[in-house]
């Protein structure tokens, strides 16, 4: 006959065993789903110029937030596509909705919206040479107007004011938004939502759930 200390050891052991298995197959098939959900949400993408110097940078690795042209706000850092302007998905800001007059620049030399004059701190430089000055243009309907944060090493917007849509790109264009800086290491971290258009009707766009996402996985 067997112990029954040594039994009761051996069941209490398999017992364990099996609670470490299912906790780690629990682990990977949690890790793998927000892994999965992280890529449904998410897209990789490298930035290729320096257009929107200091925020990001050319080669700089960013995780842009897939969303539909209808949900982007002004201060929306977005990845988009469109024929006029290159034949690659490009990085800007948006600084414009349809319907809005846009200018640069009043006496500070800060870019206005419908006469109002917005703070972007998050600009390479300030100041009244930090951006050439432009006349006001009304933003079409369903269209964005665009800029790089680094406005004198920009092309954007402001090059296409003559054409048809006055430098303006249409919403259906945006392919995603940009959330996070992911390489390298230095720059890591999520792009803060500029304040200078929270006040504008429409607001700003909220944090994406990348946050919830890495916790998840």
């Amino acid at each position: 006959m067997g112990k029954p200390g040594r039994t009761a050891a051996s069941q209490g052991g398999r017992v364990g065993n099996a609670l470490s298995g299912l906790a780690v197959a629990l682990g990977c098939v949690l890790f793998l789903g927000g892994f999965v959900w992280g890529a449904v949400l998410y897209q990789p993408y490298t930035v290729p110029t320096d257009s929107m110097d200091p925020t990001v940078k050319a080669g700089d690795r960013v995780l842009a937030e897939r969303i539909d042209g209808d949900e982007v706000r002004r201060g929306d850092v977005v990845v988009f596509q469109d024929s006029v302007w290159s034949d690659v998905p490009m990085v800007k800001r948006v600084v414009g909705v349809g319907g809005d007059k846009v200018a640069c620049c009043d006496k500070q030399g800060r870019l206005t919206v419908n006469g109002e004059s917005v703070d972007e701190p998050y600009l390479k430089d300030q100041g009244p040479d930090s951006q050439s000055p432009f006349k006001e243009t009304t933003v079409p309907q369903d269209k964005l107007f665009l800029l790089g944060d680094h406005r004198i090493d920009s092309v954007d917007s402001r090059v296409h004011l003559q054409d048809g849509d006055h430098g303006a790109v249409a919403r259906a264009d945006v392919n995603a938004r940009v959330d996070a800086v992911a390489w390298p290491m230095d720059g890591f971290g999520m792009l803060a939502r500029p304040g200078g258009f929270a006040a504008m009707p429409g607001g700003i766009s909220e944090q994406g759930p990348l946050r919830p996402v890495a916790i998840a996985t």
